[in-house]
């Protein structure tokens, strides 16, 4: 077991992890910084259309070993188009 911190931004506010937490290695701190971008995006509903939530995991000397983000872009559509690039397979 290892420790581990994970670090956290909403765009609004980052979060420092201070305590940190005891995993197997660095691809388990990887799934748990995964995990935690979609609880992240569903508690921080944003007041606008574009959002991006960052997690990094940094081992027990405090380096950086993994980050990951989870981009939200969303708009209204107009005249038939979308207003997001996004292959729906038509």
């Amino acid at each position: 077991m290892a420790m581990f911190y994970i670090d956290t931004s909403d765009g609004d506010k980052v979060i420092v992890d201070d305590e940190g937490m005891e995993l197997a290695d660095e691809s388990a701190a990887r799934f748990a910084a995964l995990a935690a971008l979609p609880d992240m995006a569903k508690d921080k509903v944003p007041n606008g259309d574009e959002r991006r939530f960052v997690v990094r995991v940094r081992n027990a000397a405090g380096v950086p070993v993994y980050a990951a983000t989870l981009s939200l872009k969303g708009g209204w559509c107009s005249a038939g188009e979308d207003s997001v690039e996004a292959d729906f397979g038509s």
